[in-house]
């Protein structure tokens, strides 16, 4: 479980599939009402407090985007009672309770961050028999990443894929909106049969 401020009131969460597995959660159970996902958002928001001093109490809002291979990331955003005298907000404090309001997104997109350049084109050159469409390659907070959309291979192919990329770079929870904003396109098109058509 990773924690990352993303705002004053905004933070970003990252599970693995490890971390919900280990908690005995299933990916469906996320946007359920039960106890286990109650305990797991209870362990987020300890660990958001101790590593970030993120505290919460009244209603927060949780997006959770579900990414195929990498597990999940959780959006939390404290919101305000929208009481003007802030009594309101002051007996929630003092309750430490929260509301909590959740939607989820599915992607089909799998991003993987390499820490360098080298281990990039390595998986490139692995990778490129499984795919059709080499995705988008970006630079990003000293890292390379690679967006793969549009994956269609079986099952046993796409573990391949996952465990190749795996080798080689990381899962990273960073979203393809912020790549696309923040990061620097190195490949646009067609990424990994480009690298693998320049680089050996």
């Amino acid at each position: 479980m990773r924690v990352e401020r993303l705002g004053q009131d905004k933070i970003r969460i990252f599970l693995t599939f490890d971390d919900l597995s280990e908690r005995g959660i299933e990916k469906e159970d996320m946007w359920r009402d039960i106890p286990k996902v109650h305990e797991l958002f209870n362990d987020m928001m300890e660990q958001a407090y101790h590593e970030l001093g993120f505290e919460v109490s009244g209603p927060v809002a949780v997006e959770v985007f579900a990414l195929p291979a990498q597990g999940m990331v959780v959006i939390v955003t404290r919101g305000k009672t929208g009481s003007k005298d802030g009594k309101e907000e002051e007996e929630y404090e003092d309750e430490e309770v929260y509301e909590l309001e959740v939607t989820l997104e599915e992607s089909d997109l799998i991003i993987y961050a390499f820490r360098d350049f080298e281990h990039l084109v390595e998986a490139s050159h692995r990778i490129n028999a499984l795919l059709t469409n080499g995705g988008t390659a970006y630079f990003y907070k000293g890292k390379y990443h690679l967006v793969l959309e549009e994956v269609d291979l079986d099952q046993e192919r796409y573990h391949k894929l996952i465990a190749i990329l795996s080798e080689y770079g990381e899962a990273t929870p960073t979203t393809v909106y912020v790549l696309e904003e923040y990061g620097k396109v190195v490949v646009a098109d067609d990424a990994v049969k480009e690298i693998c058509r320049h680089f050996t």
